[in-house]
């Protein structure tokens, strides 16, 4: 039994508050600082309350396109990095999870030894193979495409081990029911595996969604064209905007409306997530 103790009460909620206001505040700021224009962030004190530009500011970032950014607007970048985040994140869930199930349900020789080969590239990932990526990307010419984007990332030695784990804890009693039922691999995978592995897949698919979403350095190698240009290569480009002083209303304001579809995945989905991460009960 948890002892209620209320000095212990207060000192968690005193030290959550605390923890709130050190992650929040960064991001109050950003805000804040999206709202007013060029000449009042240049001066100090820095506002701390909303200013009166943030509807010119946001139209300007959704709908125009800014010289510091490649000429792009932000909504076309966000949907850019929408389209790869969701890429990734089906392709790596869709591979990792018929792997894992071929692995755990079928028997084939030298099954186990394909499964730590696929293992083993969790000590390979893209910035270490990046150059022989690019040369088959080049190769395949997929270059400032979506598959190029994609491809190259879906790939998951970690969602397959995580739904091998998850396999094995299935009862047995499930297989022998369903081949009595005369059900067969993809009856039982589709009406039976994959209802169980819900709260998993759910759990996977906020975790790839973000990873997908923050991609940096790959979508900066195989895009030239700036109409291909992720939601965080615009921020790089701003930021880094040369001799130019950078627009940091509009920096700012690029990295709230980039948090804003991770942030609604996550609320979304926060139910499932958490009870992918601590279910125990099969």
């Amino acid at each position: 039994m948890v002892e209620n103790r209320p000095f212990l009460n207060i000192l968690t909620h005193a030290v959550l508050i605390i923890g709130v206001l050190f992650t929040g505040f960064p991001i109050w700021m950003a805000l804040v600082a999206s709202t007013h224009g060029p000449e009042a962030l240049s001066i100090s004190p820095i506002p701390m309350w909303f200013g009166d530009q943030a509807i010119a500011n946001y139209s300007t970032l959704l709908s125009g396109g800014l010289a510091e950014a490649g000429g792009v607007p932000v909504g076309r970048m966000m949907l850019n990095s929408l389209i790869m985040a969701l890429g990734i994140t089906f392709g790596k869930i869709v591979v990792s999870i018929l792997a894992a199930y071929a692995i755990v349900y079928f028997r084939f020789p030298l099954r186990m030894v394909f499964f730590w080969l696929i293992f083993i590239t969790l000590m390979l990932p893209v910035e270490v193979r990046i150059l022989p990526t690019f040369d088959v990307i080049t190769r395949l010419d997929l270059l400032n495409s979506y598959a190029g984007l994609c491809l190259p990332l879906i790939a998951s030695a970690t969602a397959t081990f995580l739904f091998r784990q998850f396999f094995l804890t299935v009862p047995d009693e499930l297989v022998e029911a369903a081949r009595i039922d005369r059900a067969g691999p993809m009856r039982f995978f589709w009406d039976i595996l994959l209802p169980l592995s819900r709260t998993n897949i759910a759990a996977l698919f906020i975790i790839l969604f973000i990873y997908g979403w923050n991609q940096y350095l790959w979508p900066l190698l195989v895009t030239t064209d700036e109409g291909f240009y992720t939601v965080v290569m615009a921020i790089q480009r701003m930021v880094n905007s040369g001799e130019q002083l950078p627009v940091w209303h509009y920096i700012m304001g690029t990295a709230i409306l980039g948090m804003l579809p991770p942030i609604a995945v996550v609320i979304a989905m926060q139910r499932l997530f958490v009870r992918g991460l601590v279910e125990s009960e099969k």
